[in-house]
């Protein structure tokens, strides 16, 4: 049936391809239909009214690239771990992350990253807007940038969804900045709290990551909210025909993004209940697995950006001390995530429209200190690209054998940024005005798209 040609209505025609895929993961629909199923998420990933999306994967406090990306193994810097191979002949990463090694195909890892930025809050804004934090400009992050390009002003979901961000060391890092309100972040749990981690309940992990105030207040029917956001609404337009600045505009701004997101049915892409078990389960049920789903849901209904953060509510991978039991527990909730996420987009037809990048601030020391621990090192460090417009299956550039510097192939952030801006159909070098009415170019002159990189 799924191959061979017949004038036969097929039943499963009628069926929306959400329903489809939910029937399939039951175990409904199978078999004879796999073959169909695949034509029909190949013809999804080539549809090309489908816009490009990134979700970025943020390691809040700095994850350690020896221990998870850039393995030593036989060095004294190499610390207990040890490398295991891939998919990808001769590609070795750390033993935590197998679920990793088996979508090796579709990485690209970045292995000679470097900066000069070692302290946490100015280096989490430069890697967010590509722009060192100094003068008056408000550089917008890229979250902001990406969903100005490719998000729609009339989308009934926000363009950009921030899930579980640490803000609190460095608010500037997630500001849409000179761009305005309208480009800032739909914030789904900003608080940090215990639920990041693997024993967190599953009903305090699904709490964290609903949107608060979708529904309307006990009491208070459609009606009389409609009544009552007519009112603000006017008052609204009043106070700003007589006062157009940032601030009246940006709480005007708000309201209307709120109040569409209410009535939309496009709402429910927060309620992961919908997901069937074992997808949830395969994600993880901790807060960063079950947000990696909820970045696959977003990603499905067009929004263009999303970001989630892995650090235990602050700065998880910030391991000045017991480096290796961090790695380890963080990596057991980073591996099944980003896997499956890979996984469930590919067999999606979302992969190739969808851009994953794997970063954090800066990398850790290769030497270990007393304390068993490894501190701040931007010198030569790992960042990691999959998916849409990505050349994967490879590590691109080399550190030195104790891993010190960079060997081959230095790879600045603006390079890093431009990469991520050509791999989304963007061009970097577009300009916007700023807050002082200059032009900034979306990512600084200076950068460059690695060409080996870019699919």
């Amino acid at each position: 049936m799924g191959h061979r040609s017949t004038k036969r209505a097929n039943p499963l025609e009628k069926i929306s391809r959400r329903d489809w895929l939910q029937l399939a993961s039951l175990g409904v629909v199978g078999g004879a239909h796999a073959g169909w199923f695949e034509s029909l998420a190949a013809r999804a990933a080539a549809d090309p009214q489908r816009r490009r999306s990134c979700i970025l994967l943020w390691m809040s406090g700095g994850p350690s690239q020896i221990d998870t990306f850039d393995p030593k193994p036989g060095h004294a810097n190499g610390g207990p771990f040890k490398a295991i191979a891939t998919r990808v002949p001769g590609l070795q990463i750390a033993e935590h992350l197998p679920k990793l090694a088996e979508q090796a195909e579709h990485l690209a890892i970045i292995r000679s990253l470097t900066s000069k930025e070692g302290d946490h809050a100015r280096a989490t804004q430069f890697v967010h807007t590509g722009y060192l934090p100094q003068g008056p400009i408000r550089y917008p992050t890229l979250g902001s940038l990406v969903s100005k390009e490719l998000g729609s002003a009339g989308a009934e979901l926000p363009n950009f969804v921030s899930v579980s961000p640490f803000r609190a060391l460095s608010p500037a890092s997630y500001s849409p900045g000179f761009l305005g309100s309208q480009f800032a972040p739909l914030l789904v749990d900003g608080r940090p709290a215990a639920a990041n981690g693997a024993a967190a309940g599953e009903a305090e992990v699904d709490a964290a990551l609903k949107v608060e105030d979708l529904e309307l207040p006990k009491g208070v029917d459609l009606e009389l909210a409609d009544t009552r956001l007519d009112l603000l609404r006017s008052l609204n337009e009043s106070f700003v025909a007589e006062h157009a600045d940032a601030p009246a505009i940006g709480h005007a701004t708000a309201y209307q993004r709120a109040v569409k997101l209410m009535r939309s049915a496009a709402g429910r892409a927060f309620n992961l209940d919908e997901e069937p078990a074992a997808v949830r389960d395969a994600y993880g049920r901790n807060r960063f697995g079950q947000g990696c789903l909820l970045a696959r849901r977003l990603v499905e209904q067009g929004v263009p950006f999303v970001e989630v953060t892995l650090g235990n509510g602050g700065l998880g991978w910030d391991s000045h001390a017991d480096n290796f039991e961090t790695v380890r527990k963080l990596s057991g909730m980073l591996d099944p995530a980003w896997a499956t996420l890979i996984e469930d987009l590919r067999t999606r037809g979302l992969l190739d429209t969808t851009l994953i990048v794997w970063m954090g601030e800066f990398g850790r020391t290769p030497k270990i200190n007393e304390n068993t621990g490894r501190d701040h090192f931007p010198n030569a460090w790992s960042a990691v690209l999959a998916g849409g417009g990505i050349r994967g299956g490879q590590a691109y550039g080399r550190t030195a054998d104790d891993a010190m510097s960079v060997a081959d192939n230095p790879v600045k952030i603006p390079d890093l940024l431009a990469t991520v801006c050509r791999a989304l159909g963007i061009d970097p070098q577009k300009q916007n005005d700023s807050n002082l009415g200059r032009p900034i170019r979306i990512v600084d002159p200076a950068g460059a798209p690695i060409d080996g990189v870019l699919a």
